[in-house]
């Protein structure tokens, strides 16, 4: 499997709901359909938000990790 190409990063680091989210969706609005956002969070509650977000607004979650309590997803820009 070929690996995905990071377009952009969103570091939400500290943040807690709903700006994670929030700055996420201004953050997808500036790429180009097909390009991939990498957002790092702390905030425990985008394990269920980011996957949830996406399918609400019909992006791809392509991965989520989790070490020492930082967060990593990437989402491909699909709309």
């Amino acid at each position: 499997m070929r690996e995905s190409i990071v377009t952009a990063t969103l570091d939400t680091s500290g943040k807690c709901c709903p700006m994670p989210i929030v700055e996420t969706g201004r953050a997808i609005k500036a790429l180009a359909q097909g390009e991939i956002l990498e957002i790092i969070a702390t905030d425990k509650g985008t394990q269920k938000d980011i996957p949830s977000w996406c399918e609400r607004t019909g992006q791809t979650l392509l991965s989520m990790t989790e070490e020492n309590g930082v967060f990593h997803y990437h989402v491909r820009k699909d709309r």
